[in-house]
């Protein structure tokens, strides 16, 4: 096939890239570079793909980049927590408009085939609860006295006892509760418009969980927790780790994110729909951030700080069966094991450190 990689020089879609090109596909990348992740074309991009810079968002570059194409893959994305509310107009335009201009520029040239969305786990808002008396439940935000007492886990709504937290799966409740997962959700809305009011577009929405590995960009705010202790460790700083460092994610490498794609995009008609791109293995900020350090010869120990962020939630992580039992999906890259690697890869260094 001849896949459009939009975004395909960034951290996880180069590396789409690479596995697209392995398996003989013709790759066609569009990336904006943007300095904030990019100083300038990376290398390590494969020889074989061809490369567009250029911003999605001008009508005249998204109708030349889905020219000719069988697939798309949907990685160009602002990511991340950003600074603060003020990142919401750039967010909105990079993801939202972004999105919007490709799908106008697919239903222009009456384009079917596979869309495959790079979504997130931030769409979830808070992971799955159960409380001992009332089963399962849906906490709300937690408010910022708890936080500043340092009381981090969400009570049950109705009785205030302490919750068991528990995996979600793609038919869970949706609750975005930043901008960044508000524009994600929103794009996975724009995509299901588009397959319902275009005949022959088969949508997926791969929803990633926490996502590192070799390529992250360092030094910036938009990059992952793994990125953002990584760099700490490089200048032979301890990672600082929000809350107590009890709150569980799921930490899946993006060597096998990539697998998961490339199984998306050569799947059959009927694969459709969101998928938990997860290893199933919950673990917590803070084993992270520990076998982060331990593969580091003399890296400090991590300091758990207390603090946190508005915004952040205590504990999300996925069942991947569906992935598993539909695409046949399961994360081959254990989490020692992966940061032994990141302890070692080369990060990107943005043009702009923000």
């Amino acid at each position: 096939m001849r896949i459009l990689v939009t975004g395909g020089a960034g951290f996880i879609g180069s590396h789409i890239a690479d596995a697209l090109v392995a398996r003989g596909h013709t790759v066609r990348i569009v990336d904006a570079l943007l300095p904030g992740a990019h100083d300038g074309v990376p290398p390590g991009l494969p020889e074989a793909a061809e490369l567009v810079h250029a911003d999605l968002r001008e009508a005249e570059v998204a109708r030349a980049a889905v020219a000719g194409v069988d697939a798309v893959c949907h990685q160009a994305s602002m990511v991340g927590l950003g600074t603060d509310f003020g990142d919401v107009a750039d967010y909105v335009s990079h993801n939202d408009l972004g999105t919007a201009q490709l799908l106008r520029a697919l239903g222009a040239r009456d384009f079917s085939g596979p869309l495959v969305l790079a979504s997130s786990m931030v769409v979830y808002g808070e992971g799955g609860y159960a409380c001992p008396e009332h089963g399962d439940v849906a906490p709300g935000p937690r408010a910022i006295g708890d936080l500043e007492a340092g009381r981090f886990e969400p009570p049950c709504p109705r009785c205030g006892q302490a919750l068991e937290p528990r995996s979600v799966g793609e038919d869970a409740p949706l609750d975005p509760r930043n901008v960044y997962a508000a524009t994600k959700l929103h794009q996975e809305h724009l995509v299901g418009a588009f397959a319902r009011e275009q005949d022959g577009v088969r949508p997926v929405a791969l929803r990633y969980h926490n996502v590192y590995g070799p390529r992250m960009p360092r030094d910036t705010p938009y990059a992952g927790v793994a990125s953002i202790f990584r760099s700490s460790l490089e200048r032979g700083e301890a990672p600082r780790v929000f809350e107590d460092g009890a709150q569980r994610r799921d930490f899946v490498h993006v060597g096998d994110v990539a697998h998961a794609n490339v199984l998306a995009l050569e799947a059959g008609d009927d694969v459709r729909g969101a998928f938990n791109i997860a290893s199933g293995t919950p673990r917590s900020v803070g084993d992270m951030a520990r076998a982060l350090a331990a593969a580091i010869p003399g890296g400090p120990e991590p300091a758990v700080t207390g603090d946190f962020r508005r915004g952040d939630v205590r504990h999300v992580f996925a069942s991947p069966d569906r992935a598993r039992a539909v695409l046949g999906f399961s994360a081959r890259i254990g989490l020692e094991d992966g940061m032994a690697e990141f302890a070692r890869a080369p990060l990107r260094r943005p043009a702009r450190v923000v």
